[in-house]
């Protein structure tokens, strides 16, 4: 009785081995293809069960779903629908390889997937039916002059140029060229600003102009090389006011007043204000004065701007009795900044070639690295890299800001790294210092209020101001240690000494990096030195943020860093970094 109990005990547990086998697979084959028949039902569904004829319009595939272009052309479906909706909702959509799970999955594949439903929305908005014509874009009737092409911009419309890839507006871009004292707003790619007084000689088709603005729908900002060109209106009521012409100071006229000046104008009535409009007409930066008499022209090697005399010498009087006097005022002439841009050097490009010598700009946060970028782009013609993006920068005009770091197109690259890798990543550097107690505080502002702004009475007395402080002033000091130590070819400027002796010393920045500039334009450079990069708004007077123990911890980071300096055979810190 025993042994055949045996034998049923042994043939049962094989049949339970055998049925767990049998059972794994059914399931498996069992879940393979019931997945892919959600697929199937998945695919159905999107294709939609409508009565109404399918038009013979290709399918579009996205994801894992297909997509009725008759849906996509529908007025009545917003784009903000369109971009969030993954596919039409199913029963089967919410377990795991649905459509959701899968498009969370890849983000990658979701972020390619909007950018192309934003393109293909662009395109399809004008058309609203089946056989209806696209919408005209707007174009305000009293001031748009037409589309033209770009290739005669570098001749016309290069007074002043900005850019801004998400709020360019046609207003935007005509109150800023109203502000400089043109007539002309030309916009080019959505989102590129250009100034002028001048007409482009080459006029273009209209359908050519079909960048739609990047801060305005319906209005167009030019094409691809193609510039939507706008009159410029007097300033609306709440706009920016026209810039203030600056008085440069009385200077000895040169030996040939119509070599030196291209454009002259004489006026019995003349005004300081009827001569800086005739010399901004003109495009030119420079209103020269002496009643009857108006010059415009630019800085030169003849007429420099560097040796200004006493007003005295420039003074009008009614009633001269000396023949010496006479003489000695008609040799002398009021001098005027008008709001227009000198543009001998505002044309820029990157490297035909690519370099062969990698240059960092290194400088502290702060220390003037974007005004030293500025100028060295005007000197030499070259935009300059960043080891950063900053969208900012990009749209006041840095497009180097776009560009890899690596891609030795520019002429050098903006860095405030520091550390033995990343150094010696560079075959040479222009060291920027400056002032750590300026330096800290125009960083502080900067994080504050953005590059132009100043922080608030509120910033300066929270606590995160001395935290910034104590951690911010031992960076300023061991970076210009360890370019000294690490950096193979270094040349150091200090600001201070930048902004006091501006030519001689963008000379040897620009020597520095193998260029040469010629005189005219370094005097152009020296003319727009500020750029668009001078602080604006409320400034504090007589605003002392740092305490005594913040003053004796950097001051001990001064003598450290100046020390530092004298046994490498430079040139130490500025006298006026310490005491303070």
């Amino acid at each position: 009785m025993a042994k055949p109990f045996f034998r049923l005990q042994k043939f049962l547990r094989r049949t339970q081995f055998l049925l767990f086998f049998l059972t794994a697979a059914y399931l498996m084959a069992g879940s393979l293809l019931l997945l892919q028949r959600s697929r199937l039902v998945i695919q159905q569904a999107t294709r939609g069960t409508s009565n109404i004829q399918v038009s013979p319009v290709s399918d579009v595939v996205i994801g894992v779903g297909i997509l009725d272009t008759r849906i996509m052309q529908s007025p009545r479906l917003s784009s903000k629908f369109l971009v969030d909706m993954d596919v039409l909702h199913d029963p089967m959509s919410d377990q795991r390889y649905g459509p959701r799970w899968l498009m969370s999955r890849n983000s990658e594949l979701r972020q390619l997937r909007r950018r192309w439903f934003h393109r293909f929305i662009n395109e399809q908005e004008p058309i609203q039916a089946m056989g209806s014509k696209p919408e005209s874009h707007n174009h305000d009737p009293r001031t748009y002059v037409g589309c033209f092409s770009g290739d005669s911009r570098e001749k016309t419309l290069k007074g002043a140029v900005f850019y801004d890839l998400r709020k360019m507006t046609v207003s935007h871009c005509q109150e800023a060229c109203a502000e400089r004292s043109y007539s002309y707003a030309g916009l080019e790619y959505g989102a590129e600003c250009y100034c002028g007084n001048t007409l482009p000689v080459t006029v273009a088709k209209q359908e050519e102009c079909n960048n739609e603005c990047k801060g305005e729908k319906g209005s167009i900002c030019g094409g691809v090389n193609r510039l939507s060109v706008y009159r410029v209106e007097e300033l609306r009521a709440g706009a920016r006011r026209r810039r203030n012409v600056i008085y440069r100071g009385c200077f000895r006229a040169p030996e040939n007043l119509t070599l030196t000046f291209p454009a002259s104008l004489t006026q019995s009535n003349l005004t300081v204000e009827m001569c800086s409009a005739f010399c901004s007409k003109k495009e030119f930066p420079l209103a020269v004065i002496r009643r009857p008499e108006c010059y415009c022209g630019y800085p030169t090697m003849h007429f420099t701007l560097h040796d200004s005399v006493d007003r005295l010498f420039c003074s009008t009087q009614q009633n001269i009795s000396s023949t010496a006097e006479v003489s000695r005022e008609e040799n002398y002439y009021h001098v005027y900044q008008t709001p227009v841009q000198d543009t001998r050097c505002t044309d820029r490009k990157f490297l035909t070639t690519k370099s062969k010598v990698f240059v960092a700009l290194s400088s502290f946060p702060g220390a003037g690295n974007t005004w030293a970028r500025h100028l060295i782009e005007h000197a030499t013609g070259y935009y300059t890299g960043s080891y950063y993006f900053d969208g900012t920068l990009y749209n006041k005009g840095f497009k180097g800001e776009k560009d890899h770091w690596r891609s030795r197109r520019t002429i050098c690259v903006k860095t405030h790294e520091s550390g033995k890798r990343e150094i010696e990543m560079f075959d040479s550097a222009i060291l920027l210092i400056r002032n750590p107690y300026k330096s800290l505080m125009a960083e502080f502002n900067r994080k504050c209020a953005g590059h132009l702004g100043y922080a608030t009475d509120r910033n300066w007395k929270s606590k995160e101001w001395p935290d910034f402080v104590n951690s911010y002033a031992s960076w300023w000091a061991s970076h210009v240690l360890d370019w000294l130590k690490y950096g193979k070819h270094l040349l150091v400027i200090h600001y201070e000494d930048l902004k006091q002796k501006l030519i001689p010393k963008l000379k040897e920045m620009v020597e520095f990096l193998n260029m040469t500039v010629t005189e005219d334009r370094l005097l152009c450079v020296e003319n727009n030195r500020d750029g668009n990069f001078k602080r604006s708004g409320a400034r504090q007077k007589d605003f002392e943020p740092f305490t005594q123990e913040m003053k004796d911890l950097i001051n001990r980071y001064i003598l450290t860093v100046d020390e530092a300096l004298k046994r490498r055979n430079l040139t130490g810190l500025p006298r006026e970094y310490v005491p303070r």
